[in-house]
């Protein structure tokens, strides 16, 4: 959640059109303690998850403390101003030209539903995996690479032709590394 909102904010800041989405079970986060993740259901609005974590630290300066460091706060208000609740990937039928994920095992997840999507309508999709750190400050850094992406991907005159080369332009100037293959829809 914290990786690909960061993306979704950044891009829409830059005036893209973009969508978001998880590929899990739920959507989890961060618990009290390692042992207490939370977790939501997809479409569960993300004021109630932020409800949710408030009252949890309510009262409790030790949980208050906690959920302050990982960022989990200013993470969901930052949320709140992309969209209204979480997504699930495996539920959406739009197809787009280009996804970026944040994770080689997301990836993995979204190159697996589009094989099992059965490429019917043959119509090509860029799948591009930026490697990035499950942190609030990496996640900052991933969305300036996500962005650059975006700005050279949108600068393409032959999308088909450009990408390899783009792919390898923006892993020689950025710090991420960067996974990518054409899957079908």
């Amino acid at each position: 959640m914290n990786r690909s909102m960061e993306g979704h904010f950044q891009l829409k800041k830059h005036g893209y059109n973009v969508q978001s989405y998880g590929t899990g079970a739920q959507v989890r986060l961060p618990g009290p303690t390692q042992a207490n993740a939370n977790s939501y259901n997809f479409g569960t609005p993300y004021a109630h998850i932020n409800n949710d974590l408030r009252t949890q630290a309510k009262g409790d300066a030790n949980i208050h403390n906690h959920y302050s460091r990982l960022g989990l706060f200013a993470m969901i208000d930052r949320n709140m101003t992309v969209k209204t609740a979480p997504e699930k990937f495996q539920e959406e039928q739009i197809s787009y030209d280009v996804i970026f994920t944040c994770e080689e095992r997301v990836f993995e997840l979204v190159c697996e539903e589009l094989l099992n999507r059965a490429g019917v309508k043959s119509r090509p999709v860029h799948v591009i995996n930026i490697e990035i750190e499950d942190s609030h400050k990496s996640s900052l850094k991933g969305g300036d690479t996500i962005v650059e992406l975006a700005r050279c991907i949108v600068a393409s005159k032959d999308l088909e032709r450009d990408m390899d080369g783009i792919i390898e332009d923006v892993q020689r100037r950025m710090t991420h590394r960067l996974l990518y293959t054409v899957a079908f829809y």
